[in-house]
């Protein structure tokens, strides 16, 4: 028989992007490739030009690393998108790996064993950390695998590729971080002496937009924008596109000793240091492509970018600033949340995209507002066991009958930054449902309300949350809580109060940082529960056992009662709800004050109601 003849579009449609990468890696004689969640800033939140594993696999999930081979390729995760993993690449020809935290990554063995013995291995240095390099230098030596790190593997398979962004980049007001520029590249400069440097290179685009004073538009959900800056003992150098500065803007970074030059200039810059210039570098915010191209006989600091730890601590300003956007944050979630409990009261049935529309929608009315802090995770029943599920146009659900939904979002504002999740009870949740509800938020309230030593690494007190769910043999896979920026990135450092997070001096917590809080349990295949609020470390003075801190939670959202088995908590938590609840409606009610607005009357009534004591 003679074989069928295939038309140009049915070729077309062979052509995958694994097929076009592997074409392009046989001709250049790689066994293997790498590629990475990341940039050539080690962001999370990554601009399209860097998002190849995506391109490649179809996972759309914010971490994950993809090892590509002549004949097998694996997508190596964790637990947070096991089950979002196992959908998106079924019929891809991708094996799913479930990666468990650990000394030696996996996805790096896995590299050399796809290879083969003696097989080239091939990753970009430009968006590979110095540490993983360093891993993976070693693991390629033990195995007999030539390792090239000087070519980009997608260049030559992605057709289409996008190009850089360039969005428009603002000043922030003078004045709004409580300290000005001037001062702040005093601090890193004093920082630098400490470390004896002479100079910094940052390339962490959260940490340059919070040192210069300056927001961007170029990464999805951040307002950051692409540029490295390095730091010298008198000026300094933003490498950057200088046309996307306004003039005002551009002028006043030159009359600071901040000189502009090409974004692509970084690399040219640290090779023209000076011989035995001693440079500090953060080892986990700055690629091994630029540390590789210093030269030779550099004298290296490895420490903590000291922007990360100065930007975390937020001032007084920053701190009262996030106090008003959380009201402007409350008042468009009491709006949105009263909307859709008349919808669900009416027997409407709306889809999980309809709850991302109408949370966005609710935000935009606010002043300040700027856009999503994340892509909103809009939950029902079952997708709320996958804590990173993000609803699409051909795979959602409607809301309707008996359950739980699981609604984590946040917002950007000129003001501060928000990052929310709560529990909505839809018609009448299960036992077993409300039970889960109840367990995490007796984990949130037992964090919440710690009292703890000045200092204390944040790794320390992630048991308090996980205790009460410990206790009944159940955990979660993911931390209990992320630093978040003011008006930046929704995550940030150095502070995280995760068990898998390092306990050094660097994770200490500190006054001014702004951390969640989100404990979880998620029961794959039928529902899963998260409660987030964001907690502000504030000073509770001095004694003779020292200096203690506690938290102040910012987030100003009602608890849904209807979601909770309330004969289960202690008179503690009552208390807590209740004060909570308290300070929730004494902060919003002033902001629904007009009886013609009907929205307004309406979150005001859905308000009180939500708000009232808890009676059991």
């Amino acid at each position: 028989m003679n074989a069928p003849v295939r038309s140009p579009m049915d070729v077309l449609a062979l052509d995958t992007p694994l097929l076009r990468l592997r074409r392009h890696l046989a001709a250049s004689g790689i066994a293997a490739c790498l590629v990475p969640s990341s940039d050539p800033h080690l962001s999370e939140y990554l601009p399209a030009r860097w998002q190849g594993r995506r391109w490649l696999s179809g996972f759309d999930g914010s971490a994950g690393s993809l090892v590509v081979g002549a004949q097998a390729a694996e997508l190596w995760v964790d637990s947070r998108y096991w089950e979002q993993a196992g959908r998106q690449l079924q019929g891809s020809g991708i094996a799913l790996r479930k990666a468990v935290p650990g000394v030696l990554r996996e996805d790096l063995a896995s590299l050399c064993s796809l290879a083969g013995p003696g097989g080239t291995v091939a990753v970009d240095a430009d968006v590979l950390s110095l540490p993983v390099l360093e891993q993976l230098e070693a693991l390629c030596r033990s195995r007999g695998n030539p390792l090239r790190t000087d070519i980009d593997p997608l260049a030559g398979a992605w057709p289409g590729r996008p190009g850089l962004p360039a969005g428009p980049i603002a000043a922030l007001p003078p004045g709004a971080q409580g300290h000005e520029r001037a001062d702040r590249m005093r601090w890193l400069r004093e920082r630098m002496q400490a470390h004896g440097a002479d100079w910094h290179f940052v390339s962490a685009l959260d940490e340059i937009a919070w040192l210069l004073g300056l927001r961007g538009s170029d990464v999805p959900y951040n307002p950051v924008f692409l540029a490295h800056l390095l730091v010298g003992p008198q000026g300094a150098t933003l490498f950057i596109d200088p046309t996307r500065m306004p003039v005002d803007v551009r002028q006043a970074l030159a009359s600071e000793g901040i000189a502009l030059a090409p974004y692509a200039g970084a690399r040219e810059a640290l090779r023209s240091l000076a011989p035995g210039a001693s440079v500090l570098i953060d080892p986990r915010r700055t690629t091994a492509g630029h540390v590789q191209a210093l030269p030779q006989d550099a004298s290296l600091r490895q420490g903590t970018n000291p922007c990360a730890l100065m930007k975390a601590c937020k001032s007084d300003a920053e701190a009262a600033a996030i106090r008003r956007t959380m009201v402007q944050d409350g008042v468009a979630l009491a709006e949105f949340f009263a909307e859709l409990q008349e919808q669900l009261q009416g027997g409407a049935a709306p889809t999980e995209l309809d709850i991302d529309a109408g949370i966005t929608a609710a935000r935009m009315r606010r002043p300040g507002f700027v856009g999503p802090s994340f892509a909103t995770i809009a939950a029902f029943n079952a997708n709320g066991a996958m804590p990173h599920y993000v609803a699409t146009a051909r795979a959602h659900a409607r809301i309707a009958g008996n359950g739980l939904l699981l609604i984590d979002s946040g917002g950007q504002y000129t003001g501060g930054t928000t990052d929310i999740t709560r529990m909505v009870a839809v018609g009448t949740p299960g036992d077993a449902q409300r039970r889960d509800c109840t367990l995490v938020l007796q984990a949130l309230i037992a964090l919440s309300t710690l009292h703890f030593p000045h200092g204390t690494r944040a790794p320390m007190i992630d048991a308090v949350a996980r205790a009460p769910l410990w206790r009944e043999h159940i955990d979660y896979g993911h931390g209990t809580g992320h630093g978040v920026g003011w008006y930046l990135n929704v995550h940030e450092g150095p502070q995280s109060i995760s068990v898998r997070a390092e306990a050094n001096a660097d994770s200490a917590l500190l006054p001014g940082m702004v951390t969640s809080v989100e404990p979880g349990i998620y029961r794959p295949g039928q529902w899963g529960v998260r409660i987030e609020n964001l907690l502000l470390a504030i000073d509770k003075g001095e004694n003779a056992f020292g200096r203690f801190m506690a938290f102040e939670t910012l987030t100003l959202c009602p608890i849904d009662l209807d979601c909770l088995c309330l004969d289960r908590l202690t008179d503690a938590e009552v208390r807590w709800i209740d004060q909570y609840h308290a300070t929730v409606r004494e902060a919003l009610l002033p902001e629904f004050a007009s009886p013609q607005d009907e929205r307004a009357r309406r979150a005001r009534q859905w308000l009180v109601e939500r708000t009232r004591p808890v009676l059991r």
